[in-house]
């Protein structure tokens, strides 16, 4: 005996809803194998749903498409703010410049380590203390470090960070519409249970083949289980020795 399977997926609710108004739409009131309270109730919800649909694939799409581009900046800034420190570790090793001068940047004076730009943190936080300390350190009279500059790797920096501030956005706005599709579909699902009880309901003294058949145009769904379809098959293809097991 196949088991009635609710939507489990929006794409599935938004099919089940649409198919069941559609019946709404085509058929008087007493024609209709469910209420017409059911009915205001799936009309009203249906454009909420539909507009919740929306505005979460149009968020992932802005995501996605510009996180290409983010994760260039991203790339870009690495590459300067780390090609800038290992500069300065090479004057230092040549004795162009003291141990000291790694302070400026608030980098250990003793380590030749380059710091961890492993996180996005990491990038906005060590791109701002290398700015910040060069300017410190130009301000004192000395010397300005070249290939890269610090206008360079500043223009790289706040490229990323433009990007970054619009990347986290565009990921708040994306966890709203998540929010809002969570929200909504408990109503969804019980609007489609109401709907598919009142339709099986209508059609209960039916013997069970036509039962189903006049529900599944209602949108209602039925499965067979896995031993019943292995069953199913047998009995197509050998009736006889379905019929004698």
């Amino acid at each position: 005996m196949p088991y009635r399977r609710l939507p489990n997926t929006d794409r599935s609710r938004l099919k089940a809803l649409k198919t069941a108004l559609d019946k709404g739409r085509k058929l008087t009131p007493m024609e209709l194998a469910y209420t017409q309270g059911t009915l205001q109730k799936a009309r009203s919800f249906l454009p909420k749903w539909e507009s919740a649909l929306q505005e979460h694939r149009t968020t992932y799409t802005i995501q996605i498409t510009n996180n290409k581009e983010y994760l260039k900046k991203l790339k870009k800034a690495k590459l300067y703010i780390s090609h800038f420190i290992q500069v300065v570790n090479m004057a230092i090793t040549r004795g162009e410049l003291q141990p000291a001068v790694r302070a400026f940047y608030d980098i250990d004076e003793k380590t030749t380590k380059l710091p961890s730009l492993g996180t996005e943190a990491d990038v906005v936080d060590w791109g701002r203390k290398i700015i910040e300390g060069e300017s410190k350190r130009k301000m004192k009279g000395n010397a300005p470090i070249t290939n890269p500059t610090i206008a360079v790797v500043k223009v790289h920096y706040d490229n990323f960070i433009e990007a970054y501030n619009f990347q986290k956005m565009y990921q708040k706005n994306h966890a709203r519409a998540l929010n809002i599709l969570a929200e909504l579909r408990n109503e969804s699902d019980n609007i489609i249970l109401n709907i598919w009880n009142e339709v099986e309901e209508t059609y209960s003294n039916l013997p069970d083949d036509e039962k189903r058949d006049k529900s599944q145009m209602y949108g209602l769904v039925y499965v067979y289980r896995k031993n019943e379809l292995v069953k199913a098959n047998l009995q197509d293809s050998n009736p006889q020795q379905v019929f004698n097991m």
